[in-house]
């Protein structure tokens, strides 16, 4: 979204733009200080070419998931995805940060959630050498759905919600 691109814009980044079809070789030999998996529109699990060439990116380079770009690292990882009854959509969508207790409310636009093993919030997770712990960092208190997930071996770091507050296509 032109909104993403703004804010890290900025912040002083530089910032180039690559198609989701862009293969994981390509990505690399561009060597980016990070990737940003952003937002888009459909089911996460139609996605497995993506999937792929973010699986081959964990631990080479660090890695920032909003929205569908949140559950295309989890399934990345081996978590799963499942459709949710009505979905998160519009402004004020109350997500608490469970490290400090603090509540951030939220933009949300989005029909599919991840899944943790046994809805834990600590658990280990596939990396291409093994695996990483990896934890839940925000929930929704409407429902309790995974809003932020962070592998700090492997450098990721994933929101469900919209950070930059600005919902929607443009």
């Amino acid at each position: 979204k032109k909104s993403l691109l703004d804010s890290f814009a900025a912040l002083g980044c530089r910032v180039s733009v690559l198609p989701a079809v862009t293969p994981a070789k390509i990505i690399l030999a561009l060597r980016p200080d990070a990737l940003v998996i952003s937002n888009g529109p459909g089911d996460p699990r139609s996605l497995p070419y993506l999937v792929k060439t973010v699986r081959q990116l964990l631990g080479r380079v660090p890695l920032l998931g909003i929205c569908l770009g949140h559950q295309i690292v989890a399934q990345a990882v081996g978590l799963s995805i499942h459709k949710l009854k009505f979905g998160h959509h519009g402004v004020n969508h109350p997500v608490k940060e469970l490290a400090t207790g603090k509540v951030e409310v939220t933009s949300q636009n989005h029909g599919f959630a991840v899944a943790t093993p046994r809805d834990a919030d600590r658990f280990w997770v596939r990396r291409p050498d093994g695996t990483a712990r990896a934890l839940v960092t925000h929930r929704s208190l409407y429902d309790g759905t995974v809003e932020g997930l962070a592998i700090p071996d492997l450098k990721v770091y994933t929101y469900q919600y919209h950070p930059e507050a600005s919902p929607g296509p443009h």
